[in-house]
């Protein structure tokens, strides 16, 4: 079969693989048609974790069951599911807690927690940019949709990681109706998290970046853009509230923020968030903020490439603030997002901007890595849309 296969940094090639297969009775085989290329994505394509070369990329997929385990009961071939981007079991004692991003069954080290499709450091499993895709634990994890769903998959296999990732970081930073939320990053996940606020019925919400394409979109889906090239987020929420700050924000970029001049400062969209939020207001945090390969290039200074952030904790004390941090588990929240696409009420495909076929993935991963204008978010399709 073919998949995106990554090769070493900013070098991923369409190559010929071994078919996947059944290699345990909870298994099921997915005949992927739709896969995205995630912003986390990213950070094994430059080059900065230890991902090793010859591994297919992809956690953030959807696709039709064409072959299921002995012991699988409830998926059946012909479905159409959609997968969490965690692999988890469904029976250890972080998953009966609910914390299915941090699983301690599929993580094949015991000192880590938590297993994803084609992710450095989560397992050895492969990812779905592929025509197939392996799911351990099908009947756990596989998300069933119903008769819509070839015809609505750009919004659906959202909820295999962007959105659920969103809502998380709004769950985290407890938005309820009526708040004033800020956004930090404009990208999928930062638009997934505005647009989450935006459902959870929060007042107003401002998105704070600085690529005018994306915040275009943050406008579109009824949210205040911030262009942090020209005024500074906490000034204007400030200006906003009385002086008081939001009431709550969200941290959506990771160790990848940089300024207007392009310059690396993993701590600027943390301290933006600090100030900008009022006493005693809530802070949710997705963006990633990982140690970085030793061998790669792109740490900014030594304590960055640790994963350790120079961040104003002594506001954030003196203002009372919370902060709630971690990967988003995706199961928690899927179902009841799946429900609100279905109904109508959510279309989060919004932020799709292109859609090619698995062979330009490549070009794909350039164009999105670059955030070359209109790269949004890149959906590719292993098999055709159907």
């Amino acid at each position: 079969m073919k998949a995106a296969v990554y090769e070493g940094p900013r070098t991923i090639e369409v190559e010929n693989v071994p078919d996947a297969r059944i290699e345990h009775p909870c298994d099921i085989i997915v005949k992927i048609t739709t896969t995205n290329i995630c912003g986390s994505d990213l950070h094994m394509y430059e080059g900065r974790t230890s991902m090793e070369p010859g591994r297919t990329l992809g956690h953030e997929n959807f696709g039709q069951v064409v072959e299921v385990g002995s012991a699988v009961s409830k998926v059946k071939v012909g479905d159409w599911v959609v997968l969490p981007f965690n692999i988890a079991c469904g029976f250890c004692k972080q998953c009966e807690r609910g914390f299915t991003n941090y699983c301690l069954t599929m993580q094949p080290v015991p000192s880590l927690a938590g297993a994803a499709f084609g992710f450095a450091d989560m397992g050895p499993y492969q990812g779905g940019q592929a025509e197939f895709l392996r799911v351990p634990y099908g009947d756990f994890n596989a998300l069933r949709l119903g008769e819509d769903a070839p015809e609505r998959q750009t919004d659906y296999v959202m909820l295999a990681d962007i959105f659920p990732t969103g809502y998380h970081a709004t769950e985290m930073a407890g938005v309820k109706p009526g708040d004033q939320t800020i956004i930090f990053g404009a990208g999928p996940v930062g638009l997934m998290a505005a647009y989450s606020a935006i459902l959870r019925g929060a007042s107003r919400v401002w998105v704070a970046d600085h690529q005018p394409d994306r915040l275009r979109l943050a406008e579109r889906i009824g949210a205040i853009p911030i262009n942090m090239a020209e005024q500074n987020p906490a000034e204007v929420v400030k200006e906003s509230t009385l002086g008081l700050g939001a009431d709550n924000g969200c941290e959506c970029v990771g160790y990848q923020a940089h300024d207007a001049q392009g310059h690396e400062d993993a701590s600027i969209t943390l301290n933006g968030l600090i100030d900008s939020v009022r006493f005693t207001g809530e802070i949710g945090v997705v963006g990633l903020f990982l140690p970085e390969d030793p061998g790669g290039a792109e740490a900014q200074n030594e304590l960055e490439a640790q994963g350790k952030i120079p961040i104003d904790f002594g506001l954030m004390w003196f203002k009372g603030q919370r902060m709630g941090t971690g990967q988003a588990p995706v199961k928690r929240y899927n179902r009841l997002l799946r429900d609100l696409i279905a109904g109508g009420k959510a279309k989060p495909s919004f932020v799709v901007s292109h859609e090619l076929p698995l062979d330009e993935a490549p070009t794909g991963y350039e164009h999105f890595d670059a955030r070359d204008e209109g790269w949004t978010k890149v959906v590719l399709h292993p098999n055709g849309r159907r």
